[in-house]
């Protein structure tokens, strides 16, 4: 009966575990390896859909949005200034002005925005970034990101080419160089020129622009 007796004495029922408890058990297997002193952890949670937390793929997905933005909108960030009558009236007369100009590749921007065909200037505008970048390694990037974002078939923002000039872009992904698009870039130069140019110049946005340049001089 004593040995019974000391038995028992020494069965400890199992204590119920808390949520903090419990979250401190499930910790290590959450959060890996500890960080480094200083440097916090992030979030690894690899199912995140919404883009709220910071997560290690999503803190990389938006980065590599933010350069491309960047990339893109470096051209028109330059010379910030409005066009004068003239040389909305020279847009009229040709395509390449359109696009020389950072007022008027902004104002043609807009209209495909209009037409859901943003797409084809942000292309070549990337294209014209990767040309001048010297560096292997930015160039290897940026083509990395152009890909991705324009040629790649899972895309959004896929812009049409023929299976030729495809297929010369897959080869040119083993070995990137910063003409690898060139021939992209020519075959959607060419469609904004025969197919969106001549419905610019009859749409409200460049129609409203030319007549406010008029009325702008003639109150003047």
């Amino acid at each position: 009966m004593n040995h019974y007796r000391i038995l028992t004495t020494r069965i400890k029922r199992p204590r119920s575990l808390s949520g903090v408890d419990m979250r401190k058990r499930q910790q290590p297997h959450i959060e890996g390896r500890p960080q480094a002193p200083g440097h916090p952890r992030p979030n690894n949670c690899c199912m995140c859909w919404c883009g709220c937390c910071k997560c290690l793929w999503n803190e990389d997905r938006m980065e590599g949005s933010e350069r491309t933005c960047t990339k893109m909108d470096s051209i028109e960030a330059t010379e910030e200034q409005q066009p004068t009558l003239d040389e909305v009236v020279a847009w009229a007369r040709s395509f390449e002005l359109v696009m020389r100009s950072s007022e008027g590749r902004e104002i043609f921007r807009e209209f495909l925005r209009s037409e859901y065909s943003e797409e084809n200037l942000l292309f070549w505008l990337a294209c014209e970034e990767l040309k001048k970048e010297t560096d292997p390694t930015a160039i290897d990037e940026k083509a990395r990101i152009i890909y991705e974002d324009y040629v790649s078939i899972l895309s959004p923002k896929e812009v049409s080419l023929d299976s030729r000039v495809r297929e010369g872009i897959n080869l040119s992904l083993a070995e990137p160089n910063n003409v690898m698009y060139e021939e992209a870039q020519l075959q959607i130069y060419t469609l904004m020129h025969r197919d969106s140019y001549p419905r610019f110049l009859n749409s409200s946005v460049y129609r409203d622009l030319l007549d406010s340049k008029r009325s702008s001089c003639l109150d003047t």
